[in-house]
């Protein structure tokens, strides 16, 4: 009942009417998707710059690939992939893909590979101190600012380096992202984030999750108030450059952390944005998150709920391995099948970035 009465008042913005008849429209591709042509897949391991803490960053690159048969296994993951298989040639359209917090380059490997077997340019990142491995800019600018940036290294890189820029189209780039990568996302097409929304916000919500306002309880520098640590925040926006990446044409976010947009913030962004989300999320609950910002953004192109389901569900399924030690981040509510809300999700993303990428290269 509450979800409904959230989606009705929103209903009400003319805007996300519009938006919503247009993923309906959207809805219907996906059905479609499976039975057009495939290749099989190639991947590469990538190495970026990170040009906000220095050094760099590990990634990989999934394409097109007439030669690459059967599976390779890295960690607890198996691919559906060859790797350093000779790539199809031409130019493609690319989509880079932001991880969650914590997360790592591979957590969105399937969606990666289902995109370059359908013809696209693939690259994921593992966005320094915001990974499994080390999360401790969690909270701080180099984080909350310095993804985007990131981003934009990446897509800067494939297009610089030899091997790479004869397969992307540089007027044909998309951004995926998932909870703190789909606020990533956001941000490289405009979004401004209020961080002092956060102060009022937690003030207000004293029991949510850890990972949204645990650093607003444990301020990162030693004595000083969080009124200053925000304004000090927002002051390093612009720190390594304006996160609006024009570049980027186009943004599938998946329950992204979006506490921090108002009115104003979502005012500039000017191209396609859709949103996915599930109807159970209480990392970042959608009544103030993606319900939030939906009929805020102009260019909103579409909107899809999954039923029943939490915040890790795009995801997909768990490696067993991984099933074991975080079931809290593997398992999913009865009536939930994660590997079809995947491909599902993995479907929509291709319909959508297949019509907002349409512009070859001249």
């Amino acid at each position: 009942m509450i979800v409904q009465q959230e989606l009705s008042m929103i209903l009400l913005h003319r805007r996300f009417q519009i938006a919503c008849c247009h993923a309906l429209l959207w809805m219907a591709f996906p059905v479609a998707v499976f039975a057009q042509a495939t290749t099989d897949v190639g991947f590469a391991p990538i190495t970026i710059h990170d040009p906000v803490n220095g050094g760099t960053t590990p990634g990989y690159v999934f394409y097109p690939s007439a030669r690459a048969d059967g599976e390779t296994r890295i960690g607890p993951y198996v691919l559906h992939a060859a790797r350093n298989a000779l790539p199809i040639a031409g130019i493609k359209p690319l989509v880079v893909i932001s991880h969650g917090h914590g997360g790592d380059d591979l957590e969105f490997r399937n969606m990666a590979i289902f995109l370059a077997s359908h013809g696209f340019v693939a690259a994921t990142l593992q966005h320094p101190r915001d990974n499994y491995l080390d999360s401790s800019g969690n909270g701080r600018a180099v984080v909350l600012v310095g993804r985007p940036i990131q981003v934009s290294a990446t897509i800067s890189m494939l297009l610089n380096d030899p091997h790479w820029k004869a397969l992307v189209d540089p007027n044909r780039i998309g951004v995926a992202g998932f909870s703190a990568g789909g606020y990533t996302t956001l941000l490289l097409v405009g979004a401004v984030p209020r961080f002092d929304l956060l102060m009022g916000y937690c003030g207000r919500h004293p029991n949510d999750k850890e990972d949204i306002c645990g650093f607003i309880k444990t301020i990162p520098v030693p004595g000083q108030s969080t009124k200053a640590y925000l304004d000090d925040l927002q002051k390093n926006y612009t720190r390594w450059g304006n996160p609006d990446d024009p570049r980027v044409k186009a943004v599938f976010a998946m329950a992204p952390f979006s506490i921090v947009f108002n009115k104003r913030g979502l005012a500039a962004v000017d191209r396609p944005v859709f949103l996915y989300y599930g109807q159970k999320d209480l990392v970042e609950i959608p009544k103030y998150n993606v319900l939030h910002i939906a009929p805020l953004i102009q260019t909103l192109a579409g909107i899809e709920m999954i039923p029943n389901a939490g915040h890790y569900v795009f995801m997909g399924p768990c490696p067993p391995q991984l099933a074991r030690h975080l079931p809290e981040l593997c398992k999913a509510p009865p009536g939930v099948n994660r590997a079809a809300v995947q491909r599902q999700v993995n479907a929509t993303a291709l319909a959508f970035f297949r019509k907002t990428l349409v512009a070859p290269s001249r």
